[in-house]
């Protein structure tokens, strides 16, 4: 199968892409930047941005499923400048499913972990992906050809995500890289609130797993009867995460565990929120979380990648 992954130079993307090429299909990766450079065996781009109908349509036209990451993420970055995340979120997806459907394509749309929060104040990331939720499920009642499946990861964390200030050039700050960023350079972790609230996080590979398994079931079986939520059995506070990462940190720093700083919360975020998964779901696609990257061990993984990729060069240029 040739699959198109829209937002296709994405972290989570680039492991899908690796699992994709793994189990033998093709990939056309579209990104509004050109980053072709970075392409695999096994690999096509094409310069594309979601917005744009004619552009998702011709991609269509080349491919045997669909894969739909393309988004405007952030929390109270999407709610000081709704606009970009609508239009993007909202009528990039229109897009998406309607070439999807005109070719009749599986697709597999990436949702948000924390949907069911959607009416607890949160930004305007959750409430544009929850918006193309419902033009999914649309398209799967109403137009002939629909065959869309949602994902739902929790916070997916690994290798190679994307580091945002004072430390790296994104703009969004994720929680994994931030935590270790600071660690590793010995200054007290960031944790906005008093850390207690639950937000679970899923190893970046099985996120990739999911992704594909579940575009070849929808291929097969067509969509699954309710969306695919990926996270992990036992679910853990922030603080917790903190505190593993202080500890790994410190087999590369040499220095006592570093503290954890509370900060005030950011607009967008709810005080003692719950974000977990439904794991049951998983079954839809032949899955379990059981058999899932333990968070203990994703983190070592993760603090490594950073303190061998990231660190030397920060330091070098400090």
């Amino acid at each position: 199968m040739k699959v198109l992954i829209t937002g296709g130079s994405g972290f989570i993307a680039s492991w899908i892409r690796k699992d994709l090429i793994a189990r033998g299909h093709q990939v056309l990766v579209m990104d509004h930047q050109d980053r072709r450079q970075h392409l695999a065996d096994g690999e096509e781009f094409f310069l594309g941005d979601v917005r744009d109908a004619t552009a998702v349509t011709e991609a269509a036209a080349h491919v045997d499923g669909i894969i739909h990451l393309a988004a405007v993420l952030g929390t109270q970055e999407t709610i000081s400048n709704p606009r970009p995340s609508a239009e993007t979120n909202i009528l990039g997806s229109l897009n998406v499913f309607e070439a999807a459907t005109q070719y009749r394509l599986p697709t597999v749309y990436a949702g948000v972990g924390n949907h069911a929060m959607r009416l607890q104040g949160t930004g305007c990331y959750t409430i544009t992906k929850s918006a193309a939720e419902d033009l999914a499920r649309m398209y799967n009642l109403y137009r002939d050809g629909g065959r869309i499946t949602i994902v739902r990861p929790v916070n997916a964390y690994g290798p190679g995500q994307s580091i945002a200030a004072p430390y790296g050039t994104s703009k969004v700050r994720k929680i994994a890289p931030s935590f270790v960023c600071r660690a590793l350079t010995g200054t007290d972790i960031e944790v906005y609130g008093d850390g207690t609230q639950i937000s679970d996080c899923v190893y970046v590979a099985d996120v990739a797993k999911a992704f594909v398994a579940t575009l070849e079931h929808t291929a097969e079986h067509g969509p699954t009867e309710r969306p695919v939520e990926v996270g992990p059995l036992e679910s853990c506070t922030v603080n917790d995460i903190a505190r593993l990462v202080a500890e790994e940190a410190t087999g590369y720093t040499g220095l006592q565990p570093v503290g954890i700083k509370h900060l005030p919360m950011r607009p967008g975020e709810v005080p003692n929120a719950v974000v977990t998964s439904d794991t049951s779901t998983l079954q839809q696609i032949g899955m379990t979380a059981a058999d899932f990257v333990p968070l203990d061990e994703g983190i070592h993984h993760t603090v490594r990648y950073y303190a061998e990729h990231w660190l030397p060069g920060y330091l070098a240029a400090a």
